[in-house]
């Protein structure tokens, strides 16, 4: 046997295409991750300006004026209006300008993510030196101290998505990979959600009191685990049962290569490229981080959009794997039978097979 023929048994046509395949993923992970995250840059961060009535036009115009574009200021009508927008996630943080004294005060919110409050910090001591003010820094919803850099729910989200997609791809490919039938879909459908159940409590668990890495309440993290969970876990399904195999590494594209980078964790949104900062509300790290965020530091707030985003993935997952796995039934039905002879010699050359 030449070198090419043990070539050819070594590695099949399917199998030089998956290995082409799976080269392309890790190429793309690398343009994701590195193109996301070499060069965090703060972009149109929303952001409040409280002055007195006759500086705040021309105040809101410097800031919106500043090289780069780091900010996107409005004015606001004043101290409580900016906290309580801030607590509402419409802004990442206000600068109250003293009416009487040359010292301002800049409000962020580090639970948001630290990089951006410092950044917000640094970018209006700058601001402020030419007009020879001083600026104090009050931060009205801190990160823990036990959630370095506000990582921790980043983290429990990843690590949410990434046992939905594997539990999926188990459940897919345990028989072989087999396309499912509707009994089979509805099976594993519902292994999925208790799959789900059980993920969203140990996570939320875990990273409440055992760990203490993040406040919020414990079952609030729990629902938003299951969800996250079952979200990926059905998309997953859904494109194994349209595309077999080369699903789970379309899951792969979608939740880690796209998702994982752009979902605000490292970096917040602002400080992304516009393509991440576009997409990533619209995966399920992104709004799952989104929305753990939200329940640990921010009272729960600005949550309905990205649990909308979430439930949208897992309705959507589920009714795709449902429905195909009901053409494949009816295509099965509508096959002809084959004869007698047929079925003997199809049923000899399986066993010989």
């Amino acid at each position: 046997m030449t070198f090419a023929d043990e070539v050819k048994n070594a590695v099949t046509a399917r199998a030089a295409l998956l290995v082409i395949g799976v080269l392309g993923l890790q190429l793309l992970f690398i343009a994701s991750y590195v193109g996301a995250l070499h060069r965090p840059v703060p972009t149109d961060v929303p952001f409040g300006v409280v002055a007195p009535q006759q500086v705040s036009g021309q105040l809101v115009t410097q800031l919106g004026n500043l090289p780069g574009g780091p900010l996107d200021p409005r004015a606001v009508s004043g101290e409580a209006e900016a906290r309580r927008q801030i607590q509402n996630r419409d802004i990442d943080g206000a600068l109250i300008v003293s009416p009487t004294g040359s010292t301002d005060t800049v409000l962020v919110a580090s639970g948001g993510g630290t990089v951006l409050a410092t950044s917000l910090t640094e970018i209006i001591k700058e601001s402020e030196g030419p007009r020879k003010r001083t600026v104090r820094t009050v931060d009205v919803a801190p990160a823990s101290p036990d959630d370095f850099d506000g990582l921790s729910s980043f983290y429990l989200v990843v690590g949410w998505c990434v046992g939905g997609y594997l539990c999926a791809s188990i459940l897919a490919i345990s028989a072989g990979a087999k396309p499912a039938n509707r009994q089979r879909a509805a099976i594993r459908t519902g292994v999925m959600a208790l799959y789900s159940i059980a993920g969203g409590i140990g996570g939320a668990v875990i990273i409440g009191p055992v760990l203490g890495a993040l406040p919020g309440s414990v079952w609030a993290l729990a629902g938003l685990g299951a969800l996250v969970v079952f979200a990926v876990g059905t998309t997953t399904l859904a494109l194994q049962a349209l595309t077999g195999i080369i699903g789970i590494g379309l899951a792969v594209l979608l939740i880690v290569i796209a998702g994982n980078p752009s979902a605000g964790g490292a970096f917040p949104l602002p400080m992304l490229p516009d393509f991440w900062r576009a997409i990533g509300p619209a995966l399920p790290p992104g709004a799952g981080t989104w929305t753990a965020r939200s329940i640990a530091y921010f009272k729960g707030n600005a949550v309905t959009g990205p649990l909308l985003v979430l439930s949208a993935w897992a309705v959507a997952g589920t009714a795709l794997t449902l429905l195909l796995s009901m053409r494949r039934r009816d295509t099965d039905e509508t096959r002809p039978e084959a004869a007698p002879g047929e079925a003997a010699a199809s049923g000899g050359s399986s066993r010989l097979g």
